[in-house]
C-alpha cells in the first residue's frame, strides 16, 4: 500500500478486527489513496447496491451536502419511534461518499451517504433496520425485534430490546472504551438504487434515511478531536428528516422518500 495509488479491500468481517482496518485506513488517509472498502461484500450486494446509478447518487448526495452544510441542526422521526435532534458543529466537516471515489476520501462500496461527526445528539433512536460490525451477521434485520437506544448529551444512557442477547452484545460493544458509547458519526443514506434493507451493514447504511454510529468519529476527515477503538453503525427505517437554522426548517425526506430535486 505504501507504493500504490489505488486499493480494494473486499473481506468478510471478523470479531475484533476493526483495529487492523483502522491501521490500514490510516495509511490510506496519509497517502491520499483511492481506496474501495468492501467489508462483507456479497453476490447479493454486487447485483443490488453496486448496480445503482452512481452519477445520479452523486447528484443527490451533492444536493444533500449543500443543504446540511448550511444547517445548524437535523431533526428526524420514524414510525417505529425514533425521535432525535442532532446539533451540528460548524467546526466538523461534512463529506459525501457517493460511489465515485477520489483522493479526498476513501469510500465504502456500494456508496451513497453524506456524513459528519455531530456536535451533540439527543433523543431516541429505534433500530428496526440493522446494527453494524460483526453483530450484523449475528442478528440480521431487526424489524421484528428492534433495539431502542436512548441518547443524552451524545452518549448512550440505555438500550432495550426483546432480544436480550442483542441488548447485551450491543451494550458490551459500545462500552469497550471511554468513547465507544459516544455518537461519532451522523449520516444520511443516499443510495436510491436500493429499496430495502437486506441484513448487511455495508449496503444497508446507504439505504435512504439516517444512520448513526457510536465510537470513532473519523477525525482525520470530520475534524472531531477524539478517538475510539470501536465504531458501530445503526440503521432505522422510513425516516422523515428536517434541516433547521435560524430562519426555520426545511423537510428533505418524508417516510423514507427524498423531497429534493437532483
Amino acid at each position: 500500500m505504501e507504493s500504490s495509488q489505488v486499493s480494494i479491500f473486499a473481506v468478510e468481517v471478523q470479531p475484533n478486527e476493526l483495529h487492523s482496518r483502522m491501521q490500514m485506513t490510516d495509511v490510506v488517509n496519509r497517502r491520499r489513496m483511492r481506496h474501495a472498502h468492501m467489508v462483507n461484500i456479497t453476490p447479493e450486494i454486487m447485483t443490488q447496491g453496486m448496480r445503482a446509478d452512481f452519477l445520479a447518487i452523486d447528484r443527490l448526495s451533492q444536493a444533500v451536502l449543500d443543504k446540511v452544510r448550511a444547517a445548524t441542526y437535523v431533526r428526524a422521526t420514524t414510525p417505529a419511534g425514533t425521535d432525535i435532534h442532532a446539533q451540528l458543529n460548524p467546526d466538523y466537516r461534512w463529506f459525501k461518499t457517493s460511489g465515485i471515489i477520489s483522493t479526498e476520501k476513501w469510500g465504502n462500496l456500494p456508496g451513497g451517504e453524506c456524513f459528519t461527526a455531530p456536535g451533540e445528539v439527543n433523543g431516541v433512536f429505534v433500530v428496526d433496520g440493522v446494527v453494524g460490525d460483526f453483530l450484523c451477521a449475528r442478528y440480521g434485520i431487526l424489524r421484528a425485534h428492534p433495539l431502542t437506544i436512548n441518547i443524552e448529551g451524545n452518549r448512550i444512557t440505555r438500550v432495550s430490546s426483546e432480544n436480550k442477547a442483542l441488548e447485551r452484545d450491543f451494550w458490551a460493544y459500545t462500552h469497550t472504551d471511554e468513547n465507544s458509547d459516544r455518537v461519532g458519526e451522523f449520516a444520511i443514506g443516499t443510495n436510491i438504487g436500493v429499496d430495502r434493507v437486506i441484513g448487511n451493514i455495508l449496503q444497508d447504511e446507504k439505504f435512504p434515511g439516517i444512520h448513526i454510529a457510536f465510537g470513532d468519529p473519523y477525525g482525520a476527515h470530520t475534524g472531531a478531536p477524539w478517538k475510539s477503538s470501536t465504531h458501530i453503525d445503526v440503521v432505522g427505517l422510513e425516516f422523515s428528516i428536517w434541516l433547521g437554522d435560524a430562519h426555520g426548517e426545511e423537510q428533505i425526506m418524508r417516510d423514507g422518500q427524498f423531497l429534493l430535486d437532483a
